[in-house]
């Protein structure tokens, strides 16, 4: 069921896309020629003015065909008559959904919550061993290494990015205040007769009112676009390799896992939304990466084909980038293909 459930989800994630381009399309005055959710044959059709609307049997995406996007055409509606500006907006319109929707899980989710933990500490453990010119109970936590902490998940996630000795600024009475090369890391603490091993800080829990709710599902649809960001620099690095990387399989994979060893069906609803977020949060950001074959690589070469315009008083010749493209797309599908690969012998073994 939970399989099931991840391939629908994927299928919105792609058709809420799609629904972005066509939208912004029809605002610009473009001709779309049709708008489809789903691929494959069509169960439903319905023509419109102009558009032919049609739910399609496989729930795994969608597409928005504007008029003159893939051909040559003379028609002034066409994508490829409009200026440089429409089509910017046209093509940042997916990913611009793909985020929307993945902040309104988030505020669906969060809302009504009773509280979050921020970046104040509250207290410090009994026998804490950094306090000597350290972190002090009454501390709110500002950054880490220069990256802004906002609530006490901020504040794991990045002492645990790099080595045991860190900057990091605190606001202490009102003033910020830098610890240099703090070696803040986890130790061995007795808590309630247990030893625990943590940084040996409490943070404190603020009481949420609506407001508080939706900054806190703001913040963290910054942060899954902070998480993205992360990995691919793990990526240009060497510190994430490509098998590190999941597809669609492993995705599905997760799902099925989170919602199976959830210990109620809420509960699973509630994980695989989040999930759900965090994916189309991910797929926003890379889909404008300036790579060809992405909305992002077409951008990108919207302000090449006007440098060159204004510098040389020329524009590229619109085949070469359909060449860019092309190879684009041919070395996208090589590495899904590598990554479901991966994703399949993972799940064997």
């Amino acid at each position: 069921m939970y399989i099931l459930i991840a391939v629908i989800a994927f299928g919105i994630l792609i058709a809420d896309h799609e629904l972005g381009h066509f939208l912004v399309a029809k605002a610009c005055g473009v001709q779309v020629n049709e708008f489809a959710i789903g691929m494959g044959p069509a169960i439903l059709k319905k023509q419109g003015k102009e558009t032919l609307y049609a739910l399609r049997l496989l729930p795994i995406g969608g597409y928005c065909a504007m008029e003159g996007e893939d051909e040559d055409s003379d028609n002034p509606r066409a994508f490829t008559s409009q200026p440089r500006w429409k089509k910017a907006l046209i093509l940042v319109a997916g990913a611009a959904m793909n985020f929307i929707l993945g902040l309104v899980i988030l505020l669906v989710l969060y809302a009504g919550s009773y509280g979050f933990v921020t970046n104040q500490v509250s207290e410090v453990v009994d026998g804490f061993k950094y306090a000597e010119n350290g972190i002090q109970a009454g501390d709110i936590i500002y950054s880490v290494d220069g990256h802004r902490i906002y609530y006490s998940t901020d504040f794991s996630t990045y002492m645990s990015r790099t080595g045991d000795r860190k900057d990091i600024v605190v606001i202490r009475d009102g003033e910020k205040l830098t610890l240099k090369d703090y070696g803040l890391k986890p130790e061995t603490y007795v808590v309630d007769g247990q030893e625990v091993t943590r940084y040996g800080l409490t943070f404190a829990v603020k009481q949420a009112n609506a407001w508080d709710c939706i900054q806190y599902s703001c913040y963290t649809a910054f942060n899954f676009v902070r998480m993205v960001w992360m990995s691919l620099g793990d990526l240009v690095t060497g510190r994430a390799g490509l098998g590190d990387m999941s597809g669609v399989v492993g995705i599905v994979g997760i799902i099925n896992d989170v919602g199976n060893s959830s210990p109620t069906a809420a509960a699973a609803a509630q994980d695989i939304a989040y999930l759900v977020a965090f994916i189309a949060v991910n797929l926003c950001v890379m889909n404008l990466l300036p790579l060809p074959a992405l909305d992002g690589g077409r951008i990108l070469f919207l302000l090449v084909d006007a440098a060159a315009e204004k510098v040389f008083h020329k524009r590229i010749d619109p085949k070469y980038e359909g060449y860019v493209h092309l190879a684009g797309m041919v070395a996208l599908l090589g590495l899904m293909a590598v990554v479901m690969f991966n994703d399949v012998m993972r799940m064997i073994r």
